[in-house]
Formats: C-alpha cells, sequence, structure tokens
C-alpha cells in the first residue's frame, strides 16, 4: 500500500480530513490537480459550530484576529444569532483562501503527504484496496490505498468514477460572485432585493469589496471560464442603476442553485466529502462550513479503522450521521433561495416570517438551523439531553494539565470526563487508555438549568459528541467504549 487512505481535493473539507486522519495516527495523501491555491474565497467566514471544531484542535489562534458577529439571516430576513447558547459567535470576514492556508499549515505540520499538481485519471475498487492512477509531474502512474475519499468538489471525479447516484435538481439560474478594488458602496450584508433581483455587499479587509448579484430570469450558462467582469458590471448597473465598471476585479466566478445530494456516502472503500456529496445554493455560508463537519466526523472513524483500533462497521455511522445533515442543509438552502431570490409574489411570506422571527424561540430556530447547532445523531442510547449532541464547552477544575473541555479535545482522542471522582468508572475504562483519555475534574460556572449540573460522567468523541453520559445512558461505560472506540486491550 502506497498510503492508508487517499483523499482527493486540497479544499477546506481535504485538508481537515488530512489532519484529522494525521491526529488518529493514519498514513494519508492528499492528492491535488491544481499546481497552488487559487487565492479565491468563495466561502467566506465560519458558523458558530465550525468556531468550535476549530477550537477543539487549537486552531482558532492561527487564524489571528477573528471579526465576529450576531446578525445574520435566513433568506434574506434578519435573525439576531445572540439567542443562542454557546461559547462562540460567527465568523464574518475569514477568506476561504486563509481557512485553506491554515488547514493545509496543520495537516502538513502533522505528516500529511500533500501532492500538488495530481490529477486523478480513474478509480478502481478491489476487494482489499482502492487503486487510483494518477497523473502527475513525472507521467502517470498507480497508487494503491486501503481507503480512498472524494473532497473534490461539486464535479468529483470521485463521484462519478465510483458510480455514486447524485440525484437532486438542475440549476435554474446563475448568480454573480466577484472580489473587486476600488469602488465604495453602503454594505448590504444580508443582501437586498430589488424588483429585477438581488445584490450583496460586503466588505473585506485589505480595501476588497465582495459583490454577489443575481438578476431575475437570467438562465444558467455551462461556462469553461469565469464571466467577465464588464457582465458582472452590467447586471449590477441594470439592477441598482449604477455605473460600477471602473471597479479593479480580483477574481469573478458565477455560480446557480442546483441542488443535489448522493443517496450515499459510502460505497465500500470509497467516501465522499463535502461539495463532492452534496451541492446546493450557497445561502447562509453553509457549504465550507458543513463540508470542514463532514470531514471531522469521518476522519477519527477512519483512523481508528486503519490502525486496528475499530471494526469496520464504525465507518457506517458516518453516512447514517452525515446524510441527514446534508438532506436538512439542501432543504434550508432551497427554501432561502426562494424567499430571496424570488420576486414580488414571495412578499407576503417574507411579511409573515419577518413577524414570526420576532419571536425569541422561531429567531433561536432558524438562527441554530444555520448555524449548525441543531445537530443531533440518533445514538440510541438513552435520554440523557445531551446523548448525541455537541458537548458545550465546559470548564474543568481540578485537572493540572487541562482547564476546558476543549483543551481535552485538542489530540483529537475520545475523553471520559469523570465529574465525579468516581474510582470504579476510571477502572472500567483503563482498558481503552491507548484511545481514550480520562479527564478527573469537576465542572465548574454551570447554569443552574445546565444538562451537566446532574451528570457524574460523559464520554466524548473525538469529534465532540457525547456518546454516553452517566445517569441517562442505556447499558454500562464499556458497552459504549466498546461501540465507538472497539474492543479493550
Amino acid at each position: 500500500m502506497d498510503s492508508a487512505v487517499i483523499v482527493v481535493g486540497a479544499g477546506p473539507a481535504g485538508m481537515m480530513l488530512a489532519g484529522e486522519l494525521r491526529l488518529a495516527g493514519a498514513d494519508v495523501i492528499v492528492l491535488e490537480k491544481l499546481a497552488a491555491r487559487t487565492g479565491e474565497s468563495r466561502g467566506l467566514g465560519f458558523t458558530a459550530r465550525t468556531m468550535e471544531v476549530f477550537d477543539q484542535r487549537g486552531l482558532l489562534s492561527r487564524f489571528g484576529d477573528i471579526e465576529v458577529s450576531n446578525q445574520g439571516h435566513f433568506g434574506g430576513l434578519p435573525v439576531d444569532f445572540g439567542v443562542l447558547d454557546g461559547a462562540h459567535q460567527a465568523a464574518k470576514t475569514i477568506p476561504q483562501s486563509a481557512t485553506e492556508t491554515v488547514l493545509e499549515e496543520w495537516a502538513t505540520q502533522l505528516g500529511a503527504d500533500i501532492r500538488r499538481s495530481h490529477e486523478v485519471l480513474s478509480v478502481r475498487e478491489k476487494e482489499d484496496c482502492v487503486e487510483v492512477e494518477v497523473r502527475g509531474p513525472e507521467g502517470v502512474h498507480t497508487l494503491r490505498a486501503e481507503y480512498l475519499v472524494g473532497c473534490d468538489g461539486g464535479r468529483s471525479t470521485i463521484r462519478r468514477q465510483s458510480g455514486f447516484d447524485f440525484p437532486g435538481t438542475a440549476a435554474t439560474l446563475e448568480m454573480f460572485l466577484a472580489d473587486v478594488k476600488g469602488i465604495e458602496l453602503a454594505p448590504r450584508m444580508i443582501g437586498e432585493t430589488l424588483p429585477g433581483g438581488m445584490v450583496m455587499v460586503g466588505p473585506l479587509p485589505g480595501g476588497i469589496t465582495r459583490l454577489i448579484v443575481c438578476e431575475r430570469g437570467t438562465p444558467p450558462q455551462r461556462r469553461k471560464t469565469p464571466p467577465a467582469w464588464a457582465e458582472v458590471a452590467a447586471a449590477w448597473q441594470r439592477l441598482t442603476g449604477d455605473d460600477i465598471s471602473h471597479a479593479e476585479p480580483v477574481w469573478v466566478s458565477s455560480f446557480g442553485d442546483a441542488t443535489r445530494q448522493v443517496t450515499e456516502y459510502r460505497r465500500g472503500r470509497v467516501f465522499l466529502a463535502g461539495d463532492a456529496a452534496h451541492i446546493h445554493l450557497p445561502a447562509g455560508g453553509q457549504g465550507m462550513n458543513t463540508s470542514i463537519q463532514d470531514a471531522v466526523n469521518l476522519g477519527w472513524k477512519l483512523g481508528a479503522v486503519v490502525r486496528g483500533r475499530a471494526p469496520e462497521a464504525l465507518l457506517d455511522t458516518y453516512h447514517a450521521e452525515r446524510h441527514p445533515v446534508g438532506k436538512r442543509l439542501l432543504m434550508n438552502t432551497q427554501a432561502q433561495g426562494l424567499l430571496f431570490l424570488s420576486g414580488p409574489e414571495v412578499q407576503p411570506l417574507r411579511d409573515v416570517l419577518t413577524e414570526l422571527i420576532r419571536y425569541p424561540e422561531v429567531a433561536k430556530h432558524f438562527a441554530a438551523m444555520v448555524s449548525g447547532l441543531e445537530i443531533r445523531y440518533e445514538l440510541d442510547g438513552g435520554r440523557h439531553p445531551l446523548l448525541g449532541r455537541r458537548l458545550p464547552e465546559v470548564a474543568l477544575a481540578g485537572d493540572r494539565l487541562v482547564d476546558s473541555s476543549t483543551k481535552a479535545l485538542h489530540q483529537g482522542r475520545g475523553v471520559l470526563l469523570d465529574l465525579a471522582d468516581n474510582a470504579e468508572l476510571r477502572r472500567r475504562a483503563a482498558p481503552w487508555l491507548d484511545r481514550v483519555d480520562v479527564v478527573t475534574a469537576t465542572a465548574s460556572g454551570l447554569p443552574a438549568d445546565s444538562p451537566l449540573a446532574d451528570t457524574a460522567a460523559v464520554l466524548v468523541r473525538p469529534d465532540g459528541y457525547v456518546a454516553w453520559a452517566a445517569p441517562g445512558s442505556h447499558g454500562d461505560l464499556p458497552m459504549a467504549l466498546e461501540r465507538w472506540f472497539g474492543p479493550a486491550r
């Protein structure tokens, strides 16, 4: 074997997955057909859930000063995300190019083998491996790995070569996206619906302005090259009446509202993550964030299996957990597209939703949906309110090395929080200490209504989700440890 895992695609999902695999001790080769990062930044900023994910790996400081905000929207209707409980707000102005740089540096430092200018030509799955035919700087050659993961975007070669079904709806419109210099426009951070379509304006660092333009009735085009800046400026003038043709484009792109999801995230030894598994209208900046979270869900599981620490059946939980998340993502982005991009016939619906969003519980529902904080995996292990949810950040007292649940997850291992100094609990967990860290501490500063207030112990998976809690889980701790971390040693 050339590697335990081959990842195709060096975007945010591919780089996050490579880092997660290396944390788990798995060898990984990343193949990317581009010679260098494009510098383009379709994705912009992080949701609150992705902020948590980066924090649990100690990555947030690598992004420098992060501008955060509680102001968001659903389909262009303002929503106050401050109604959510959580340690983090959303980050608003971090370009995808910076995210890719940080994640690539992290994965490389952990030992990932990243090979640029390597294009996958074909995929052949065999009984004991996957063979990938690759064209690189030194010619065409074949690489073999136990598993292959396609993180190669909406036009995924891996998805096509491996025969995944990708049902959904084709694009019905075209939108322009451009980063430009040399103009001053009033911010339209959540967009503005106009008689002929929609425009959005957002200031970015370095004197750059992000523009999104959607002219209603514009049919989608199958472009082989980006649209010309003159085409974007002309659409802007038709919608707004303003001439911005004198601006200097940094880069220009186009996208549509095609909505598709693969029917299975795994076929044998081949997996898909990110845009390779689901494409949709980029409403609310959810695409890149969901892709990163796909990678975090898959990475520790795949790493455990290739290291022989968990049974192969663990890999089936990737589809079981992430396919419903992707399905709900497609639903909410389609709904936002109807609200945002339709004509005056939808205005009564916008007015009704605007009224409803004034109710805190409704605002909380929409904010949690868009931010990813609503996710709960169906683990069928009991009734504890945290089971299947991501553990919120908890301050810990009593352990000399770890002062928070977030810091306990930095190494990408499972964590058993012993919150009642239970020697018997620690004895029963001892056979899994090569995979799970035990932290004996007390949770400090908990509000009275915290689900941890009466909890004696919590088993947290490497991705931060709660797999077992006491009291409140069916079965005992060894059963949960074996399910998620393999047989005792």
